[in-house]
């Protein structure tokens, strides 16, 4: 039998927190059932098949590449690496990596293909799309208990309302991506005012 695994990311066009990617070798033996696009499910169903994926699948893997990596690299530089540390930390090293999306990490140590919208239309790429995400989430939560004027719980990052109205009366975070529009808006406006 031939292993598979799938791959995704989660957290690309945040404004803060590290970017995440999983890798998943389902067990074909372990059927999942309500795999889907991390995006169309309810937090709750996300959480639940999670736990589900963790236990049952062959192989799983979470990694991410941190804010200053996304910094110093670049958004879709930063989201190849963490893919390649999720295949890379596989336990069982498949023969074939497919990654949503139109792009491969050029360090895979895989064969890889890219599937546009796989996340709706591979199992594993479902899976790991799940695992991305609800990792990420949980990382956003935790920044959330020790920023909770941001709003991080809600949003997640993301450039909302509320969080470019936190941005502008609080501050930039050592969470904020420093090279993100709005975030490199309120430095360069904050230099301004130091001369």
């Amino acid at each position: 039998m031939q292993l598979i695994c799938g791959v995704d990311e989660a957290g690309r066009g945040p404004l803060a927190g590290a970017v995440f990617a999983a890798a998943v070798i389902l067990d074909p033996a372990k059927p999942i059932d309500g795999l889907a696009d991390s995006k169309v499910l309810s937090e709750a169903k996300r959480d639940a098949l999670a736990e589900w994926i963790k236990r049952d699948a062959l192989a799983w893997c979470v990694a991410s590449a941190s804010v200053d990596e996304i910094d110093k690299l670049n958004i879709l530089q930063a989201t190849m690496l963490a893919m390649t540390r999720a295949v890379e930390g596989l336990s069982v090293r498949p023969a074939l990596a497919q990654i949503d999306g139109n792009r491969v990490p050029k360090q895979l140590p895989v064969p890889a293909e890219a599937i546009v919208k796989g996340d709706a239309k591979v199992a594993a790429i479902s899976a790991a799309s799940i695992l991305a995400k609800t990792a990420r989430d949980a990382e956003l939560v935790a920044l959330d208990a020790l920023h909770p004027q941001y709003g991080f719980a809600r949003h997640k990052g993301y450039p909302t309302a509320e969080h470019l109205a936190a941005i502008e009366s609080l501050g930039v975070l050592q969470a904020h991506r420093k090279t993100f529009g709005p975030v490199k808006a309120w430095l360069a406006r904050q230099q301004g005012q130091l001369f």
